[in-house]
């Protein structure tokens, strides 16, 4: 199976507005929506040909509501995910697959049940834990601050812009990363 995932732009509810909309919500229709990260879509599609397909009938609502789409096809990476414009070419033959790992989007992948102001060693001497943060935070992890990255060998530098728990790496065509 293919995969895509659209990420919805910071401002909007991404499913709310693609589910609110008819023509979004019947091009949505046969898939089974998940949320693999906060404030994004994903489907499984047939085929690399059928994500494209999707994500031009989506156009006019990821133009306006996504940040990104994202097509992951195993037959290319079963880890690494592709960018709408690279897999469109991937489809078209302009890219051969094996040619589309140099560029790369990084993103970092926090959990929600991290805070942002909390040390991982826990309280210092004589200060008490509020019973707020032994109470996890619902919903999937989220992406955060993409970062481009060239592959230059087996392995990619680090992702550094923040403390992360994972990263999604997304290829991208070589005008993507030098836009």
């Amino acid at each position: 199976m293919t995969q895509v995932c659209l990420v919805g732009s910071d401002d909007v509810n991404l499913r709310y507005e693609l589910l609110s909309r008819e023509t979004a919500r019947n091009a949505l229709a046969t898939y089974d929506l998940q949320e693999p990260f906060a404030n994004t879509v994903a489907v499984d599609t047939v085929s690399l040909g059928a994500a494209v397909a999707l994500l031009n009938d989506l156009n006019w609502y990821l133009v306006r509501f996504a940040d990104a789409a994202f097509v992951r096809d195993p037959s290319i990476s079963e880890t690494e995910w592709l960018s709408r414009n690279l897999a469109a070419a991937i489809r078209d033959d302009d890219i051969a697959p094996e040619e589309t790992g140099r560029f790369l989007k990084v993103y970092g992948i926090v959990d929600p049940d991290r805070t942002s102001d909390a040390d991982d060693e826990g309280p210092t001497e004589g200060e008490s834990t509020p019973d707020t943060q032994s109470v996890e935070a619902d919903g999937p992890p989220e992406l955060v601050e993409p970062m481009l990255l060239t592959r230059t060998g087996d392995t990619i530098p680090d992702y550094d812009l923040q403390d992360v728990d994972e990263t999604l790496i997304v290829r991208v065509t070589e005008s993507e990363f030098g836009a």
